[in-house]
């Protein structure tokens, strides 16, 4: 996370306008990385209604190392709705809120955490020259987040706005995985998690361990 941060700090220190962040919700690792980046730059990060009912709430364990959400440099994105949830409307009253119009008019002040349901707040928004996107989550995996990255690529190009990939992928390589399973030497391995268990039987096929790919309704006794 820390190359992830040196990363964001280089991309926000030659951005003239506007810094657009799309990354995960509940990744509070990656918000603080954003939050030391525009503590770095004399910026505040803008955050969703989510992000800051999630900072809210868990801002009383003090094991976690969370910015408060009213901190000087958070701030709300309050957008235009007809009607609020009563958790929305718990963060808003707490916290300094921000609007597309003043983000506007404040480009060069702030990083703005926004998901793909946000881009359309962009008509408002109008990101300035100088201005970027910033990918901070895994890239598209399945035939929904592609039509949704797709248009991402046309809202960028609209708008002339490059786009930086920065992350850290959770998920182990297969080399990794092989090498750690190796290790370990269970008597049987059940793959339960991917696509294609069949690959994975495959690659793993040489190891000592049984490969034991599950079926559905079928029990199975683990000594």
């Amino acid at each position: 996370e820390s190359e992830v941060m040196e990363k964001l700090d280089c991309i926000v220190k030659n951005t003239s306008g506007l810094v657009l962040a799309n990354f995960a919700c509940a990744d509070v690792d990656r918000l603080n990385s954003f939050y030391e980046t525009a503590i770095r730059n004399d910026r505040q990060l803008v955050v969703t209604p989510r992000q800051a009912f999630l900072l809210h709430r868990l801002s009383s364990d003090s094991h976690l190392k969370v910015p408060k959400f009213d901190d000087e440099h958070i701030l709300v994105f309050q957008k235009t709705k007809e009607k609020y949830y009563l958790w929305e409307l718990e963060v808003m009253d707490l916290s300094e809120t921000v609007d597309s119009q003043e983000i506007a008019r404040r480009q060069a002040d702030l990083i703005l955490a926004c998901s793909f349901n946000d881009l359309n707040e962009l008509t408002e928004i109008n990101p300035s020259s100088g201005s970027c996107y910033v990918l901070s989550a895994s890239e598209p995996f399945n035939e929904e987040t592609e039509i949704d990255f797709d248009r991402l690529l046309n809202w960028l190009e609209h708008y002339g706005l490059p786009q930086y990939h920065v992350h850290v992928s959770g998920h182990i390589t297969p080399f990794h995985l092989r090498e750690t399973l190796s290790e370990i030497n269970s008597k049987i391995i059940f793959p339960i998690h991917g696509k294609h268990p069949e690959l994975f039987s495959k690659f793993m096929g040489d190891l000592d361990s049984q490969i034991q790919l599950p079926e559905e309704t079928k029990s199975y006794r683990i000594n």
